[in-house]
């Protein structure tokens, strides 16, 4: 069977890793920072895209900046219900038929937006644009699985007050306080928010996340709110080796229970680890890949995004996701920013399936393992049989393409 574009965009797919505020339409960031006010760098997509939200990043800190005015038009309950409802509708219309949106709520609070109004207003999006997906004849017929979605809430290993006003608001209050204190703190307040908001508003907050740079801000100051979280049945995820090596890592499947892994690019950088902490580096590296092996802890790949932030890659051939498949890694292929990486899962599955020649079987198990990893708001029978009827419809896509291809 060839992998062609326009079957990578038929195939249903998931995308695990995507976040709500690296992910707008670019034309709808214009015009909503239009509309509340906030000054972009351009006012045309063209500029935006030559200054702000460009095809290679000097680094994770430049690629960052872009977030300082997508977060900022996120700031009502509008403009994230346009977001999420428009995310959803692009990623529909790409053959995405799972998608789990993380976002950060203390990013978007304000004074009149509290934690429950943030997550009411993202799941409004997210829930009209598949309740219109799923009323349509395909699905409705039982030709195709309906489109399934999950939230996961993202901590901030690191903030300042100028990234909201929540955060504004924690650092006056705990102006004297250790920095892992104040940052621990707001962790544990959003664990305890969600859990109840789940519970009480019946949302699909399926995950608890820890988003922001590695470096310097290590994810054991974030232990009680991952303890929470992982005590009231709560699926937990953890950006880590994006920026930082192997011990990053190991802090989040083991201190912090994270099933998941996001990004992981630094899984094999021994020379990352502090040689004061670690005598034998390689064993350590491999010791850990094994470990992740065997207890198939999924790491969510994000290419594009790994290459803009990590300028040192340079090609794609040069990433670790070759390694990752050589060790037979549970994978999963994730935009993580459609805006500001400029991509969609059709293209880091073309991408993927280019540069690494991944052959028909490889596609289909990269592709199955992000519904068969995901954090599905529902029960344990009920994604079994929803994972069954996405391998159906993936066997039924894909024989429709090669007996295609064999007629011509």
């Amino acid at each position: 069977m060839a992998i062609s574009e326009k079957l990578l965009r038929a195939l249903p797919k998931s995308d695990l890793h995507v976040h709500l505020d690296g992910s707008l339409r670019l034309g709808s960031l214009i015009e909503m920072a239009e509309e509340r006010g906030v000054v972009l760098p351009s006012s045309t997509a063209e500029g935006l895209r030559e200054l702000v939200f460009k095809e290679r990043y000097d680094s994770l800190v430049e690629y960052l900046e872009g977030f300082r005015y997508t977060t900022a038009v996120l700031r009502d309950a509008e403009g994230l219900e346009r977001a999420a409802y428009e995310l959803m509708c692009d990623n529909i219309a790409e053959g995405v038929r799972y998608i789990e949106v993380r976002f950060a709520p203390q990013l978007h609070m304000g004074e009149s937006l509290d934690m429950r109004d943030v997550c009411l207003a993202v799941n409004r999006g997210l829930k009209r644009a598949t309740d219109e997906h799923n009323r349509s004849g395909p699905v409705q017929n039982g030709l195709e699985p309906p489109f399934r979605y999950g939230m996961i809430v993202c901590a901030m290993r690191m903030f300042t007050e100028e990234m909201s006003p929540y955060f504004q608001q924690i650092h006056r209050v705990h102006r004297e306080s250790p920095r892992d204190y104040v940052g621990g703190l707001a962790s544990l307040e959003l664990a305890r928010a969600a859990v109840r908001i789940r519970d009480e508003y019946g949302l699909p907050i399926v995950g608890f996340d820890l988003a922001g740079q590695e470096n310097g801000y290590p994810a054991i100051d974030h232990i009680e709110a991952y303890r929470y979280a992982h005590e009231h049945f709560m699926k937990k995820t953890v950006h880590a080796g994006e920026a930082y090596g192997p011990e990053s890592i190991f802090q989040a499947i083991t201190a912090l229970h994270a099933d998941r892994i996001g990004h992981g690019y630094h899984l094999f950088s021994p020379w990352l680890i502090e040689p004061t902490r670690v005598s034998d580096r390689g064993t350590y590296v491999r010791e850990l890949a094994e470990y992740i092996a065997d207890r198939r802890i999924t790491i969510e790949v994000c290419i594009t995004s790994n290459l803009q932030t990590n300028p040192n890659i340079r090609l794609p051939g040069n990433h670790v996701m070759h390694e990752m498949l050589n060790r037979r890694l549970s994978v999963t292929l994730c935009t993580d920013n459609r805006l500001v990486s400029n991509t969609t899962m059709t293209n880091e599955l073309k991408l993927a399936t280019d540069t690494f020649h991944l052959d028909a079987e490889m596609l289909k198990d990269i592709i199955i393992y992000g519904f068969k990893r995901s954090f599905f708001p529902g029960s344990y029978l009920d994604k079994r049989t929803y994972v069954r009827q996405v391998i159906d419809y993936y066997e039924t896509v894909a024989r429709g393409f090669t007996e295609e291809a064999g007629e011509a």
